[in-house]
């Protein structure tokens, strides 16, 4: 596999980290916009997204789908969000996939649009905030949440709150949210969340933010004596061992060597964060052109990396173009695949 421009000869990709917004009045982005002038992101003009810009930058950048995810901050705002992501997923169901949104601040709403989203949205997996409103992705009330998606066996995709007040006079999705990120993974951790929901599939944004690097400090201290509720260095490891995380800014040396180490190479997906208003096509394919040319990753790793997501994603690869199809080499399944929803089910996970 090469890269050049960002455009790959492997046959397509799956992008799991794609961000869409549904369509908004010029007031409504004047307005989002204005909010986030007031956190100190100081983007120049109002954002659009656009399904043309996306499809061009998909043909350009040699990704076959994207797994798309919204995240509003209120349930009415959630429920719509994902239906308008769903319709775009049945207008190009060989270009995108979804993953629904979840309001985890509430955990009955939470269970009721999740069972919406399998049931009638057609959903790929879903799509969970770090802190929603205020509520940690440990918080115990969320059993229930959890409990339904081990038993189907699903894809969750973790991704940070953005919309921080600024830190230090730094705009939040600066490195606020790699942070953001650290505190849940270590709080589901202590909660033993991974443990026991063995069957969901997580897959932490932003190449699992801060958490890889300060793993090795949290399994030096994290069964001393002052510590509540402490977990042991082999607990520790089983249960980042099971996590996946992906590239989205931050396919570079200094990221992905502490993933690897961590989750190992065998657990790390292509993400590009495109949809964000943060991400542009020079920066997109910065990052994509960082898989290769970083150092940390071999040809071949690499290449393991942009094929990855169909292992996790098998009825969503399924959708993409036969062209796709022919030239994308067959992946180890990752267990029995439903027929209906594509989700895991408990066994067969790939080895890291």
């Amino acid at each position: 596999m090469t890269a050049t421009r960002g455009r790959t000869t492997a046959g397509g990709h799956i992008d799991v980290h794609a961000h869409f917004a549904p369509p908004s009045t010029k007031e409504e982005r004047v307005r989002a916009w204005q909010a986030m002038l007031g956190r100190g992101i100081y983007f120049p003009e109002p954002y659009e997204w656009s399904l043309e810009r996306t499809l061009a930058h998909m043909d350009a950048s040699g990704t076959a789908m994207q797994m798309l995810s919204n995240i509003p901050g209120t349930e009415p705002a959630v429920r719509a969000s994902n239906d308008y992501g769903a319709r775009l997923v049945a207008d190009h169901p060989s270009r995108f996939g979804l993953l629904a949104a979840l309001p985890t601040d509430d955990p009955a709403a939470a269970v009721r649009e999740a069972e919406r989203a399998r049931e009638h949205l057609d959903a790929d997996g879903f799509a969970v905030t770090a802190n929603y409103n205020g509520v940690h992705l440990g918080d115990a009330s969320l059993a229930p949440l959890w409990a339904r998606l081990d038993d189907w066996g699903a894809v969750v995709f973790v991704h940070p709150d953005a919309r921080r007040p600024p830190v230090l006079d730094h705009p939040a999705p600066l490195y606020e949210v790699a942070f953001e990120t650290a505190r849940t993974v270590f709080d589901m951790v202590f909660r033993r969340t991974f443990t026991r929901y063995p069957n969901i599939t997580f897959v932490i944004a932003h190449c699992g933010g801060a958490f890889p690097a300060l793993t090795g400090r949290l399994r030096l201290l994290g069964d001393e004596a002052w510590v509540p509720q402490g977990v042991t260095a082999d607990e520790i490891d089983a249960q980042v061992s099971t996590l996946y995380v992906d590239t989205a800014g931050t396919a570079a040396t200094q990221s992905l060597l502490p993933a690897v180490a961590t989750v190992g190479v065998g657990h790390i997906v292509y993400g590009s964060d495109w949809g964000a208003p943060c991400t542009t096509e020079e920066s997109a394919e910065a990052d994509l052109r960082g898989l290769t040319q970083c150092g940390a990753l071999s040809a071949e790793e690499a290449d393991g990396v942009l094929r990855r997501a169909a292992e996790l994603f098998p009825r969503a690869a399924r959708r993409m173009t036969p062209a796709v199809q022919r030239t994308r080499p067959a992946v180890s399944p990752v267990g029995t695949a439903d027929p209906s929803h594509g989700g895991h089910v408990a066994a067969g996970r790939p080895e890291s």
